[in-house]
């Protein structure tokens, strides 16, 4: 009997000891995020005046991609590399890694249609192509547009949190 509880309290020992072990070590297989993973992330988007631009915190849902397919601008694409599940980083990125240094001679004329005579001056339009435009004139039923991106010639600050990596 005595021999059974001495046998009964090291086995708790060591398992005891075990699991305290396995419990102290961090993992060795953490992920780090690296091209062709899938990943959601967290963010908000401030601009150099520091209003908010955008933010995935608004709607609770996390952004997804896919590291180096292109989906997000080349300076978020880099942000996210080498992070782990529950990284925060804060991020500056040059209009270059953005959407780009803004180009003056980027305008088209566009037509206006009669369904569309309700357009003004600064309103922003969407072309056939899906591509997000500024109506900077109007001259009879023309309208002159500019086709850079909103956010071209800006530095873009972000505080990205990853939440998730799926191996890709």
């Amino acid at each position: 009997m005595l021999l059974r509880v001495i046998t009964a309290c090291v086995l708790v020992l060591v398992v005891s000891a075990c699991s305290s072990a396995a419990t102290d070590e961090a993992p060795s297989d953490d992920l780090v995020v690296q091209e062709g993973d899938s990943v959601e992330v967290h963010y908000v988007l401030t601009l150099e005046d520091g209003s908010v631009e955008d933010s995935s915190r608004d709607t609770g849902v996390p952004l997804s991609f896919v590291v180096g397919s292109g989906r997000v601008i080349a300076g978020f694409d880099e942000a996210v590399r080498g992070l782990t599940v529950g990284s925060v980083v804060d991020v500056e990125i040059a209009p270059e890694d953005a959407y780009g240094l803004r180009d003056e001679s980027a305008v088209a004329e566009v037509e206006i249609t009669e369904s569309q005579q309700d357009v003004a001056v600064g309103d922003t339009v969407w072309l056939t192509d899906g591509r997000e435009v500024v109506v900077i004139e109007i001259a009879d039923d023309v309208a002159t547009v500019d086709l850079n991106h909103p956010l071209a010639g800006e530095t873009l600050f972000f505080e990205i949190e990853l939440v998730s990596i799926t191996r890709g």
